[in-house]
C-alpha cells in the first residue's frame, strides 16, 4: 500500500462516527438506513461520512433501487492491516537499525 493511500484511510478513520461505521460494517453489508439508526446525525451528514470512507477505498457502495448498501472493501482493509503491521516502534536507539 502506498503511503498516500494509508494517509487517506487514517484520515477517514480519524473521525469517531466513521470509525464506528467501519466497526458496524465489519460484520457485513449494511443499508444506509440501518447505519443511520445508530447515530444521532442527519442523512446528509451520513452521506458525507460515507463519501469520505468510499473515497479512501475502505468502503464499497452499491445501489439497489432507492437504497444504498455499504460494505468493507476487504482487499483495501487487508492491505491497510499489512501496512500498519509493517511499521515498527523502537524504544531506544540501540533497538533501531539506522
Amino acid at each position: 500500500m502506498e503511503e498516500k493511500d494509508a494517509a487517506l484511510i487514517c484520515k477517514a478513520l480519524g473521525d469517531f462516527n466513521r470509525l464506528q461505521i467501519v466497526e458496524m460494517l465489519s460484520d457485513g453489508e449494511k443499508c444506509a438506513c440501518k447505519l443511520l439508526e445508530k447515530f444521532d446525525i442527519t442523512q446528509p451528514t451520513l452521506s458525507h461520512h460515507m463519501k469520505v470512507l468510499c473515497d479512501s477505498g475502505l468502503v464499497n457502495a452499491r445501489r439497489e433501487g432507492k437504497w444504498c448498501y455499504y460494505s468493507l472493501n476487504c482487499d483495501t482493509f487487508y492491505d491497510f492491516q499489512s501496512y500498519i503491521a509493517s511499521l515498527s516502534c523502537c524504544k531506544s536507539s540501540k533497538e533501531c537499525r539506522c
